[in-house]
């Protein structure tokens, strides 16, 4: 572990641009200014999307996840590092199987992504506790300050990670271009603390530039504090003008225009989390998220922010939501899917929005030009006062890139324009039409690879150059009318290989006219300048291209799902590859005469039988030339994905621990008179779940009393988050469930209404009492995870989870307390909690159910838990991606909660209390795809009820190929 001198250290924090030290042998470094990002002396467009490993716990799609990002554009990832995730205690961290951080970082490198590194300590990201370890609960000192208690914990959290992050900088020849201190710190700000977290950073050997996120505007304190302690190097700023109100999809910016603001004159606009999707506060479920978040709102918002902000440092929050699996939810806005409603689905499905991103993403990419640009009048008048333009040029090319929009960014209709454009080739009037909320960016005096692009109203996706010709895929709104000017010092040859183009050439500008559709191909020859073939096609033609690069010239696919990577051996290329039945073009070298698809760089490949040239796991695609110089070939549909009925359940009644005559002789004693917790009891002994190390999952009480006989009724106040109860049993009787306090009580412990009887008191039936004797109360308390932290509030944070106070009359009462059994060594501290069947392994594949009754999930319920087991086996199609899913049939009822384990692993929660969803993701790493697999069903139900049920597996999708 390096530590740097103090006064470098102060250098690193103040200095614009970064030099890093070089090690012998190499010269790699990290500098910025105004304008951009520059990594190893060029100058980049940062465009990167969110992704949690830890709501993927199966390493083997971290791959998937992160090659589709690559595959769509974006070239880096941002990463945040959940501290709960890694910490089950005090001192005890775990970076092994699903948490190996080391591995992420491999994989973001071998994927061809940068990393934003976000270590927090506090990262939010809706997780149970904001990512903060529920130990830390009881810790002393107020969390996210300098206080000592807390300032001790976050440093030993962060001496853990950082050197891990350290070892990956580009700097060292890995992928961390940027290390994002804290998150969203914008109140009850301690400067002490901020700089604390980057000194730890410098001194365990961090030496990229180091990032904060303020959210959700400027006006927080990195853009007060420009300089001195607690000021990063390149602040940025979270925006989400969408709302998170997916039930109202229609919503257009409700929470303002989503400019990113500059918040220094000496560093890049870095948009640090740009909406790309929504939490589900109002249960209508993520493909409305999805639609309220769409290509509508990302051609508009994204484009906006590109050319009025100058913004060249963009992250996207989601590119890849995944499952709040186990207990990882935070319990106030989300359930067990955290899909996100982003471009890519729970389920690793590409979406429509997956599409605009890559549309984007192709164009930041092969457009290096915007890397670097200052705004300018805009040199192009629409004539038409519904239109209007904003204007960017690049100070050093001349380039401009001019914004097309609506005036009023809520209109609907559609409109044309004649451009009058005062490019720097000449002046042009150019056709435009806009369509409702639509937004293009426009490109005028770009030299194209080998080309002079005068202007163009079609939007550049991508271009480069292939085998001696620059090949460039132009698009616009499907029926809109373009134009695109190119220069030439003599007249070119044109041919309209496909499509209807007009061409004309005069005084040195050969100019094609057109409308958007389908997908037009013109090669353009002599001229003085070398060949090109320009691809002219809808938004929706556009997104059937893929680009991959190659040690000797990209590529250019149009077909296939996906194209992960290309690799050129000799006369063929070989594509990783998704396909499905269809076409596949690929743009190549003329020297390339075969193409064969498969896994992992064309390494493996589907094993069916029935095409020729099949060898050594690849697949070759018989293949043509066409007339545009391409190889076109069709692909196979995959074989289909044969899944078994879910039969041969069994079911067994558990919470023996309600009975008055159970062995609690090896629980904890719940005797504890005082708690640092800031909330205090209504009652003594302290009962909180956590003051005795229990922090997630469900977790039982057995309180003993000698009755009076005068005791009518008991009092209960327990605090469980958002969709949390709590059962009761006296002397092996059920009494009933209430409702647990939530996040909104924190000012003050959680009074149970009024009313009598109501939730939180229970009459004591007539006889049931043992006057003189031995009474046992028991409590069944289901913990929904821990508060955030996302004010540094601790009566907010450090609410405590389970019983709060609980009394029968004045008797009074000594208890015991029982949890989780320990920690699980593979699957980590968020996986399992109290329940009987989780500490002694019902839920575990090896468990022995025989004796078990035959009984299916939907039959009658009774009062407390009960559980179901069933094995299936899969022998899904190699060589191919088939993500399978759980599926409830039926109407989720309040009146039961189901825990879901797949090969002992807790991947969700079902019940009509907990959400809308009813599909459940079984991801392949924890889902045995060529073999058995064991399902277990813990329903908990508060009244007499029919279970779940009925139970389907289904698919989600089927490709060749995967990861």
């Amino acid at each position: 572990m390096r530590r740097l001198p103090a006064v470098l250290l102060a250098m690193l924090l103040t200095c614009a641009t970064l030099v890093v030290p070089a090690r012998a042998g190499t010269a790699r470094e990290v500098t910025y200014d105004k304008y951009s990002l520059t990594v190893d002396g060029r100058r980049i467009v940062l465009q990167s999307a969110e992704f949690h490993y830890f709501r993927l716990p199966s390493p083997e799609l971290w791959r998937d996840v992160m090659e589709k990002f690559r595959a769509a554009g974006f070239n880096a990832v941002s990463l945040y590092f959940s501290w709960a995730y890694h910490s089950p205690a005090p001192g005890v961290y775990d970076f092994t199987g699903v948490r190996d951080v080391d591995r992420l970082l491999r994989i973001a490198r071998q994927a061809g992504l940068y990393v934003i590194a976000r270590p927090g300590p506090y990262i939010n990201a809706e997780s149970t506790g904001g990512g903060f370890p529920a130990w830390l609960k009881t810790v002393p000192g107020r969390a996210r300050s300098s206080e000592a208690g807390y300032q001790a914990a976050y440093r030993e959290w962060l001496h853990r990670i950082n050197p891990i992050i350290a070892r990956h900088q580009v700097t060292e020849g890995g992928p961390v271009v940027l290390y994002n201190a804290e998150n969203e710190y914008q109140v009850n700000t301690d400067a002490a603390y901020m700089q604390d977290i980057q000194d730890q950073a410098r001194a365990d050997g961090i030496e990229v530039p180091i990032t904060t996120n303020d959210c959700c505007d400027g006006g927080s304190w990195s853009s007060t504090w420009a300089t001195g302690p607690g000021a990063v190097q390149i602040p940025g700023v979270d925006d989400y003008p969408q709302s998170f109100e997916c039930a109202n999809p229609d919503l257009w910016g409700p929470w303002g225009e989503g400019l990113t603001e500059r918040l220094r004159d000496d560093i890049p606009v870095f948009a640090a989390e740009y909406q790309a999707g929504a939490i589900d506060l109002g249960n209508a479920g993520y493909d409305k998220c999805r639609e309220l978040t769409g290509p509508a709102f990302m051609k508009f918002f994204y484009k906006n922010n590109l050319i009025q902000t100058g913004a060249t440092m963009f992250s996207y929050y989601m590119g890849y939501g995944g499952t709040n699996w186990g207990w990882l939810a935070q319990p106030n806005d989300v359930y067990t899917s955290y899909d996100y409603g982003a471009a890519i689905t729970e389920a690793r499905r590409p979406t429509p929005k997956y599409d605009e991103f890559k549309r984007q993403g192709y164009f930041l990419e092969a457009v290096a030009p915007l890397a670097k640009t200052d705004a300018i009048t805009s040199p192009a008048a629409p004539g038409n006062g519904a239109l209007t333009t904003v204007a960017r040029a690049n100070p050093d090319t001349g380039t401009q890139f001019v914004l097309l929009r609506h005036t009023d960014r809520a209109a609907t209709g559609t409109d044309a324009a004649t451009l009058d454009w005062a490019a720097p080739d000449g002046r042009y009037q150019v056709p435009a039409r806009v369509k409702g909320r639509d937004a293009h960016v426009l490109v005028a005096g770009y030299d194209l690879g080998g080309q002079r692009l005068a202007v163009s109203t079609s939007e550049i996706m991508t271009h480069a150059a292939i085998g001696g010709r620059d090949v460039a895929v132009l698009y616009g709104s499907a029926g809109s009318p373009g134009a695109t000017v190119l220069r030439y010092s003599a007249q070119p040859s044109v041919k309209v290989l496909e499509g209807s183009v007009r061409a004309a050439y005069d005084g040195g500008d050969l100019r094609l006219d057109y409308a958007h559709e389908g997908l037009a191909r013109v090669l353009v020859m002599g001229g003085g300048r070398r060949p090109l073939l320009l691809l002219i096609g809808t938004d929706e033609e556009a997104a059937r291209f893929w680009r991959a690069g190659t040690p000797m010239n990209p590529v250019l696919v149009r077909g296939t799902e996906l194209v992960r990577s290309a690799a050129v051996t000799g006369d063929t290329v070989r594509l990783s590859a998704d396909t499905v039945a269809g076409e596949v073009e690929v743009f190549a070298p003329p020297s390339i005469r075969r193409v064969e698809l498969g896994r992992s760089g064309g390494q493996s490949g589907g094993q069916d039988a029935g095409q020729s040239g099949q060898s050594a796991g690849r697949d070759e695609v018989r293949v043509s030339r066409t007339a545009s110089g391409s190889l076109i070939g069709a692909t196979r549909a995959p074989a289909s994905a044969k899944l078994p009925d879910l039969t041969g359940w069994r079911a067994r009644a558990e919470a023996p621990e309600a009975a008055p005559g159970f062995d609690d002789s090896r629980w904890k004693v719940a005797d504890h008179t005082t708690t640092g917790n800031p909330h205090q009891p209504k009652t003594l002994p302290v009962l909180y779940a956590d003051d005795y190390g229990y922090h997630y999952g469900n977790v039982w009480y057995r309180g003993r009393f000698t009755a009076t006989g005068a005791e009518t009724r008991v009092d209960l106040n327990a605090i469980t988050g958002l969709r949390g109860n709590y059962l009761v049993w006296l002397n092996g009787r059920y009494l009933g469930t209430a409702a647990g306090g939530v996040q909104a009580d924190s000012g003050d412990l959680w009074t149970p209404p009024n009313p009598d009887p109501g939730p939180g008191r229970f009459d004591i039936p007539a006889g049931l009492l043992k006057p003189g004797q031995d009474n046992v109360l028991a409590v069944l308390v289901a913990n929904m995870g821990h508060n955030d932290d996302w004010i540094a509030d601790d009566l907010r944070f450090k609410q405590p989870r389970g019983l709060v106070a609980a009394s029968v009359g004045t008797t009074p009462i000594t208890w015991k307390i029982q949890g989780t059994a320990g920690t699980d060594k593979l699957r980590g501290p968020l996986s399992t909690g109290g329940l009987y069947g989780e500490r002694t392994g019902w839920h575990l594949p090896k468990y022995r159910d025989k004796a078990w009754k035959e009984a299916a999930p939907d039959a009658a319920l009774a009062p407390g838990v009960t559980w179901y087991r069933t094995s299936f086996r899969l022998d899904l199609p190699k060589g191919q991606d088939v993500p399978i899913g759980l599926r409830f049939g039926g109407d989720p009822s309040p009146a039961y909660r189901v825990l879901i384990f797949l090969n002992g692993w807790n991947v969700g929660q079902y019940g009509g209390d907990i959400g809308p969803q009813r599909d459940f993701s079984l991801p392949a790493g924890l889902l045995t795809e060529h073999g058995a697999n064991t399902l277990a069903l813990a329903v908990t139900a508060g009244q007499p009820t029919s279970g779940p049920g009925p139970l389907s597996l289904f698919t989600y999708g089927n490709v060749r190929g995967g990861p």
